[in-house]
């Protein structure tokens, strides 16, 4: 059994990446899949980013899909661990009552968060950071820990409480002597091994402290499986700046997890037994979806290279291999699954409940009740006319339409024929009056083809006198076009008619050549544009500083952080971070963009 860990940075750009949900999942090659911050509101959940063949899901902000043999949308039960036989969005107790979608199967008081405020539970699982899976045989954390600036005092604090209620939970189901396993972005680095750049201060973060405190070594309940397996291994790092470019270097930290407690499944009692020593094969990086590959140019070396955006997360997946776990009892979906949520198969649509939706609505032009013709019929003309254009209504159109079912023609639109069904030029083919046809909206064109005809465009110079009584295209005569420098009172002959025409084409010719010779050619253009060019890059080039390390120009950046400096530009070395003792890593240039942007405010 495999279970992997994968901080997507956004679900929708990761099924774009990879071009669908199902491809992404199969590229991971795992019986369990836990995302974090996949960017998606319950109301944004649609079946094509929570739901993929062979896979059953529990989404909501994060996700996670159990893989299975038979079809999603099929009835589901199975004696394989991998389904969960239970699920909990949160990890309070107070979103169950809450959940849009099915009910938990947990007890709605769980031990030691008596004493807590509902409203304070209630806030921490309200960002959706945590989905519990109960596989029988062990209960699966899915786990997106808060992120927290140093300078942060109410975000620390939501941090802090974070935590101590989820440690609380953990604490409850260890004493009922269950098995835990934790994965997820906690965004904590727990030792000096994990960061790249860690100071000698680094592992007296309190969050750091908590972390260690959780583990074996010190008396904890919980084994780090990354570490247990790789105990040694430096540079092991799961997640890299965004705007950095730092993967060039591998310049990281390890934030995403894997972290499991409790007793192996064996019945005989050892104390070297433990469930990462009997039951974990193996627990690795995939470095495989990282950014920037091993081998690639480095970003450095080429200018335009350093402004291209990595495609993928800032985060690399974590997986671990289980062994000799047994299958359980025959059980079925939990109801937390996404299968059961409203806003997935909600939103699914047949092309019959489509033309079953307007049935009430429709309303024959002569005001008797239209009725909706056969289903087979329906379907029948769609297919007829994807395969074929929507001409007008005329004894060349497709038999189906002239029975009845559809008019596609312009000229049968509600500013035509609305007063006079009759006189419509559908009633001349057949058409009944159990359906009406289709009524648009958009007004009528004069013509029946979709083009334009070359007469319509003189259809408002004919005549002089401004009258708003303009001639349709059908109307007009050879005459009017070829002569609309003519007076209206003069009467020519088919030679006066063309004599006419050669002076009018004459003195437009004329008028071409005239204005040519007034205007600067496409060269003149082109030498102009170049010199304002060439102009604008040497202002640019002599207006950005150069970093001094490696003297070359630096790149510009905004502030974003809340502060008395949010929105100022300023600029820093162009190079991807890295080790400090690296030439050709970032040499820590900064610079703000005018003298006075720092004493702005």
């Amino acid at each position: 059994m495999k279970i992997v860990t994968y901080n997507v940075n956004g679900l929708r750009p990761r099924v774009s990446q990879f071009g669908s949900l199902r491809k992404l999942l199969d590229s991971l090659d795992a019986d369990v899949i836990c995302f974090q911050e996949t960017k998606l509101a319950r109301q944004e959940m649609r079946a094509d980013l929570v739901q993929a063949e062979g896979y059953e899901s529990f989404s909501l902000a994060l996700a996670l899909l159990i893989k299975a043999e038979q079809d999603i949308l099929s009835a589901f039960s199975s004696n394989e661990v991998a389904l969960p036989v239970s699920a909990e969005e949160g990890f309070t107790g107070v979103l169950k009552i809450s959940s849009g979608f099915g009910k938990s199967e947990y007890p709605s008081t769980i031990e030691g968060l008596e004493d807590f405020p509902t409203d304070e539970l209630r806030k921490i699982d309200g960002e959706g950071r945590c989905i519990i899976t109960d596989h029988e045989h062990f209960v699966l954390f899915n786990v997106y820990g808060p992120r927290a600036e140093c300078d942060d005092t109410e975000r620390i604090q939501f941090k802090l409480k974070f935590f101590n209620v989820l440690q609380k939970r953990w604490e409850s189901l260890l004493g009922q002597g269950r098995r835990i396993i934790v994965v997820g972005d906690l965004n904590i680095a727990p030792s000096a091994i994990d960061r790249c750049d860690a100071g000698p201060d680094f592992e007296k973060n309190e969050f750091r402290t908590w972390f260690r405190s959780l583990l074996v070594r010190n008396g904890g309940p919980f084994s780090d499986v990354f570490r247990e397996k790789h105990p040694e291994r430096r540079e092991a790092y799961t997640c890299w700046p965004t705007n950095s470019g730092a993967e060039e270097f591998n310049f990281g930290t390890r934030i995403d997890h894997i972290l499991s407690a409790g007793p192996c499944l064996h019945k005989e009692e050892n104390k070297g037994h433990s469930f990462v020593t009997c039951h974990v094969k193996e627990c690795d990086i995939l470095r495989q979806f990282k950014r920037w590959k091993p081998g690639n140019t480095p970003r450095h070396k080429e200018i335009k290279a350093r402004n291209v955006k990595l495609e993928g997360s800032d985060h690399v997946p974590v997986y671990t291999s289980l062994m000799e776990i047994p299958n359980v009892q025959q059980h079925n979906t939990p109801s937390l699954s996404t299968r059961y949520c409203p806003q997935v198969y909600g939103c699914q649509r047949t092309l019959v409940s489509m033309f079953a939706r307007r049935q009430p609505e429709e309303i024959s032009l002569s005001g008797e009740s239209s009725s909706i013709p056969d289903v087979s019929v329906v379907v029948q003309v769609c297919s007829q006319l994807i395969k074929r254009p929507q001409h007008a209504c005329n004894p060349s159109s497709s038999d189906l339409i002239h029975e009845g079912v559809f008019c596609t023609s312009d000229d049968c639109s509600e500013g035509s024929y609305k007063d006079s069904p009759s006189d419509s030029p559908c009633s001349e083919i057949g058409h009944t009056k159990s359906f009406s046809p289709v009524v648009y909206k958009k007004k009528a064109r004069q013509s029946q083809w979709s083009q334009l005809s070359v007469k319509s465009f003189f259809q408002k110079t004919v005549g002089d006198s401004g009258d708003s009584n303009s001639v349709s295209d059908k109307e007009l005569t050879q005459a009017d076009i070829s002569i609309p420098c003519c007076e209206s009172n003069e009467t020519l002959t088919d030679g006066g008619e063309q004599d006419a025409a050669k002076e009018w084409q004459s003195k437009q010719s004329t008028s071409m050549q005239e204005d040519d010779t007034s205007q600067p050619s496409e060269k003149d253009k082109n030498n102009v544009a170049l010199v304002e060019w060439q102009r604008i890059q040497q202002l640019m080039q002599t207006s950005i500083p150069l970093c001094k390390g490696h003297k070359e120009p630096c790149v510009s950046r905004v502030v974003k952080k809340s502060g008395p400096n949010l929105g100022h530009r300023f600029y820093v070395c162009a190079r991807a971070e890295g080790p400090a003792l690296n030439p050709e890593a970032n040499c820590g240039f900064f610079k703000w963009a005018t003298a006075k942007s720092k004493n702005k405010r």
